[in-house]
Order: structure tokens, then C-alpha cells, then sequence
């Protein structure tokens, strides 16, 4: 079978409506993104309902928009790669159902893809750069995961460690919410960070020795403890900064602990499990000092994607698409969404 393909992705897993064209799994020929941001920031985190109800309102015209941008038509296309979990249930519906439909009229395969092993393919579509060395170590961060995976060959994973409660991101969009900051909380937390004190309070870390497990809602609390200390009647997140808060203070060290912690146990797992490189991929790869501190630290080479294919993105979905493509993966038109799909080793 040739290598040469050119896979339709779709992503809709959570608050972004996404389709891209991969040719060949590293090169992308377009690649829209909706973003729902202004929707869901009233609410401090996504409104599912809300989430789903813009997907079917945008879905078709993003794909249409893919294609475009492509210039090509479905009859270019080799295969459909769609999400198909985790993520939320009435999201992922959406863009399987696209997928199916432009499946069933085209008579394309249909291929449903783990958007944690999406994640981990935005790496492969760094053109300009060297592709990744075998045996790699993956730390997957984003809104809803945080998880050290060990990448042993294309399509084959032991997962280490994930969390245990709050993810990162989670954690993030958190805290902003208790500092008053603007949703989505890793970039207001970033921001407000850049003129703070990193050690201007010692949060706790959660290392949880003998495991490659993490939490962040310990720390989540201590911030609340902290805040609270400041503004005794808080009884919830606020719409805007409080006057008298250490904004700055608390957001860099809040910051500096959860980035400690990904940081040191992502490169513990390399060396204890002889990684030749270190890939880290989802949305809070997107943050400056996550960035900073591997750079710092690490004594082999770390693989971070661009911020443009740090956040979900369809991009992702199709190159993943493309290595399932030749290996033989055709999936029936009747397949579900699965919301809590697991990345599991194959």
C-alpha cells in the first residue's frame, strides 16, 4: 500500500469546532479552527450544551472551509479521520455524525481516532524538524488530562501515570476563576504571572512517590486557602481582580508548582525508562514556562508542537488518521462516540 495519503480530520471533542487536510501525515494543507472561547467565558469553563449546540451550528461550514483551503475535493481524499472520545458526549456526537455522513456519501473509510493519541501526533507535523526518536516519553496536558505515556513505536503506548482529580488545565481555568482572571485561565495565569513573585508563596506539591500519578487539587485548595486569608467573605470565583489580592504573587507561584511537578516526574519517567526524547503536546504545552523550565532541566532532546497545534485542532486527528490508514484501521459506520476512551497500549 502506498504512503501517500491525504486524510480529512475532524475534531470535536470539546469547545472547538475543527477539520484540517494532512497529505502524507506531516503536511498540512489547511487546518480551521472555531473557537468557542467567547461562548463558555460567562461560565468560567465549558457549558457542554452550549458547547454541542455551536458545533452543529458551525460543523459544516468548518469542514467545507478545510476543503477549500485544500483545494481539493472529497474525491482527493484517502480516508475520514474523526474523534471519537474522550471528550464531552453531545461534542463528540457532532463530529461523528459529520464524519459518518460524509463517509456513507462518499464512500470513504471511516476512521475513529483517541484524541489523546491525536495529541501526541502533533509532533509528526513539524515538517521542518527531524521526526521524533523511539523509545519517547509523552506528557500529554490539557484541559482535561494530564498523562505520561511511553511511546515504544507508531500506535504503541503504555500509559505511566495520569491524574487523579484535577488536571492541569482543569486547575488552571480554576485558580483564574478564584483570582478573578479571564477564562480560559492558562493564558490569564500566564499573563498575570510575568510580573509576580514565583516564590512568594511555597504551594504544596503533590509528588505521590512510587508513582507517575499526579494531582493538582491540593494545590487548587491551598490558593483558596491563600485567597481567602486576603478576602475572608469570598464564597465563590469572582467576575473581577479584588482589590488588596497579590494577583500577580499568586497566579506565578500557583504557576511555578504545577510546572515543577510536570516538569521534574515527565523527565524522572524519561531516565527511568530510557527515552531517547520527550514529547509534550496538549494546551498547557502552550505555556512559556512550562516551555522554559524543560529547557532548563532536561539533558535530552524535549519535542514541543507550536502554539498553533498546542490547543485541539483537526491537524492532529488526520495525521494520527493517516498512520491508522496504513495500518489497515477501516471502522464500521455504526461506531459510537466513546467519552471516556482510555489511550491504551496496543
Amino acid at each position: 500500500m502506498s504512503e501517500d495519503t491525504r486524510i480529512l480530520g475532524i475534531e470535536t471533542s470539546c469547545d472547538e469546532t475543527a477539520a484540517a487536510v494532512v497529505e502524507n501525515g506531516s503536511s498540512i494543507l489547511s487546518s480551521v479552527v472555531a473557537s468557542q472561547v467567547s461562548l463558555h467565558a460567562p461560565y468560567g469553563g465549558v457549558f457542554p450544551e452550549v458547547a454541542s449546540r455551536a458545533h452543529v451550528e458551525t460543523i459544516y461550514s468548518v469542514v467545507d472551509q478545510a476543503l477549500s483551503q485544500a483545494h481539493v475535493g472529497l474525491e482527493a481524499i484517502d480516508a475520514i479521520a474523526v474523534t471519537r472520545g474522550p471528550g464531552l458526549a453531545g461534542s463528540l456526537v457532532v463530529g461523528m455524525n459529520m464524519a459518518k455522513g460524509l463517509a456513507l456519501g462518499s464512500g470513504l473509510p471511516l476512521l475513529g481516532i483517541n484524541h489523546l493519541e491525536a495529541h501526541l501526533y502533533s509532533i509528526w507535523l513539524m515538517e521542518d524538524e527531524e521526526e521524533p526518536e523511539f523509545p519517547l516519553l509523552a506528557l500529554i496536558v490539557s484541559g482535561g488530562h494530564s498523562e505520561l505515556v511511553l511511546m515504544k513505536d507508531h500506535l504503541s503506548y503504555q500509559r505511566l501515570g495520569g491524574t487523579l482529580d484535577d488536571a492541569a488545565g482543569e486547575a488552571f481555568d480554576k485558580v483564574a476563576r478564584l483570582l478573578g482572571l479571564a477564562y480560559p485561565g492558562g493564558p490569564a495565569i500566564q499573563d498575570a504571572a510575568e510580573e509576580g513573585n514565583s516564590k512568594a508563596y511555597d504551594f504544596p506539591r503533590a509528588w505521590l512517590e512510587g508513582t507517575w500519578d499526579f494531582s493538582f487539587s491540593g494545590l487548587k485548595t491551598a490558593v483558596l486557602r491563600q485567597v481567602r486569608e486576603t478576602q475572608p467573605d469570598l464564597k465563590a470565583g469572582v467576575e473581577a481582580p479584588l482589590p488588596g489580592l497579590p494577583i500577580a504573587d499568586l497566579a506565578a507561584s500557583f504557576q511555578a508548582a504545577v510546572v515543577d511537578v510536570l516538569v521534574e516526574k515527565t523527565l524522572l519517567a524519561a531516565k527511568e525508562f530510557e527515552a531517547r526524547q520527550v514529547l509534550v503536546s496538549g494546551g498547557v504545552s502552550a505555556n512559556r514556562s512550562l516551555r522554559e523550565m524543560f529547557e532548563q532541566r532536561a539533558e535530552i532532546t524535549v519535542r514541543v508542537p507550536p502554539l498553533a497545534l498546542c490547543t485541539d485542532n483537526a491537524a492532529m486527528v488526520a495525521a494520527v488518521g493517516h498512520r491508522r490508514f496504513l495500518a489497515g484501521q477501516r471502522d464500521a459506520l455504526d461506531i459510537d462516540v466513546l467519552p471516556t476512551w482510555p489511550l491504551n497500549e496496543d
